[in-house]
């Protein structure tokens, strides 16, 4: 089994993380206190720690084609489930950073995969791949 990470990062406002986690992810709320919640992310911690004065990065990274936001996370889901988040985000008319797409087609790491930002300018991706075994595969 896969143990779960843990991970711990600002938002300048905690109702917004709030709605955006709890509500339009649909991550079950965990414990909390007054400038901190923590979030349960596909089984994994992520708890959002309020800083008023968070400013998201700028860097980003040239990726088959895209920037890619740096630093940014998010979760390898099942392909079915990763689906079914694109669906949930385009319905809460989330604006994607890079739309939901298959990069690297035909080759060992070819993805699902898909980028946007919470209320606090934190960039996550949700990927998946239709053979998990290929997770690290070379091409």
């Amino acid at each position: 089994m896969l143990a779960p990470f843990h991970l711990a990062f600002p938002v300048h406002d905690l109702a917004a993380a709030r709605a955006f986690y709890g509500g339009v992810l649909g991550c079950p709320e965990g414990r909390s206190a007054d400038e901190w919640i923590d979030f349960d992310l596909y089984g994994h911690q992520i708890v959002a720690h309020l800083d008023p004065a968070a400013q998201p990065a700028g860097l980003t990274n040239p990726v088959d084609g895209h920037d890619v936001p740096v630093p940014h996370f998010g979760v390898v889901l099942d392909w079915s489930d990763w689906e079914a988040l694109a669906e949930r985000v385009k319905a809460a008319d989330v604006v994607f950073g890079i739309e939901p797409h298959v990069r690297f087609p035909g080759k060992a790491g070819e993805q699902a995969t898909m980028f946007f930002r919470d209320p606090s300018g934190n960039a996550l991706e949700f990927k998946a791949f239709r053979d998990r075994s290929k997770l690290f595969a070379r091409d």
